[in-house]
């Protein structure tokens, strides 16, 4: 069992179809901007640890990898198989719908690093997903969960879609104190920066907010 963090309600979807009929149909695009996707590379670049496993959860056809960095092995999860089979970094991957089943059939305390991006606003049940991650976790690995203000605002859950930037920060914050374990979490934050501080002004010229929330798993 697990400490819920949200109600029923909150856990709700304006379209509650089947996911697997949403993600079907392949999208090889980016659903953030070239500015937020540097940031969130040269996190990975800081952050992350040569020849490590990594796990890529609710991935799809770039993972953001820093290019420079090899890894003895990137495992992707994502719901379109297509989407997964061309991503260059994944040394395997698999699909399953975590909103229908939670449990990994990943083995204890092998990744390194566990990597959620721009996704986690679909969860509906993140606490179990997120006692999932701390499982496969090895002892002192990072879970590194980014986002920005985009959505698919049919699939994001109540609780995201109804939040201001700052509740959803503190909602993924949340996630990871449910579970038993996890160090206190820290937040990354960039907004709106610009080269050009007139064009910023203007609301012009900025990239994508970008938000990056970690925790790592306490040694036993």
């Amino acid at each position: 069992m697990f400490s819920p963090v949200l109600d029923p309600q909150q856990r709700q979807k304006l379209d509650p179809s089947d996911d697997h009929l949403f993600y079907d149909f392949p999208r090889f695009v980016t659903h953030v901007d070239e500015g937020f996707i540097q940031k969130l590379t040269q996190l990975y670049r800081e952050r992350l640890t040569p020849g490590g496993k990594i796990l890529d959860l609710m991935s799809s056809w770039v993972s953001h990898l820093p290019p420079e960095m090899a890894f003895s092995e990137v495992v992707g999860h994502g719901m379109n198989q297509e989407e997964l089979s061309k991503n260059p970094r994944l040394t395997r991957y698999f699909t399953q719908n975590l909103n229908q089943e939670q449990k990994l059939p990943l083995e204890d305390n092998y990744f390194d690093a566990v990597l959620n991006t721009v996704s986690v606003q679909y969860l509906q049940v993140p606490e179990l997903v997120f006692q999932e991650i701390h499982r496969i976790l090895k002892p002192g690995g990072i879970v590194i969960v980014s986002f920005s203000n985009r959505m698919f605002y049919q699939k994001a859950i109540a609780a995201w879609r109804d939040g201001t930037e700052q509740t959803r920060i503190q909602l993924v914050k949340c996630y990871l104190q449910s579970v038993p374990g996890f160090s206190k979490p820290e937040v990354i934050i960039h907004k709106n920066l610009s080269v050009n501080p007139v064009l910023a002004l203007m609301g012009l010229g900025t990239s994508d907010p970008f938000y990056a929330v970690l925790a790592r798993k306490m040694p036993l």
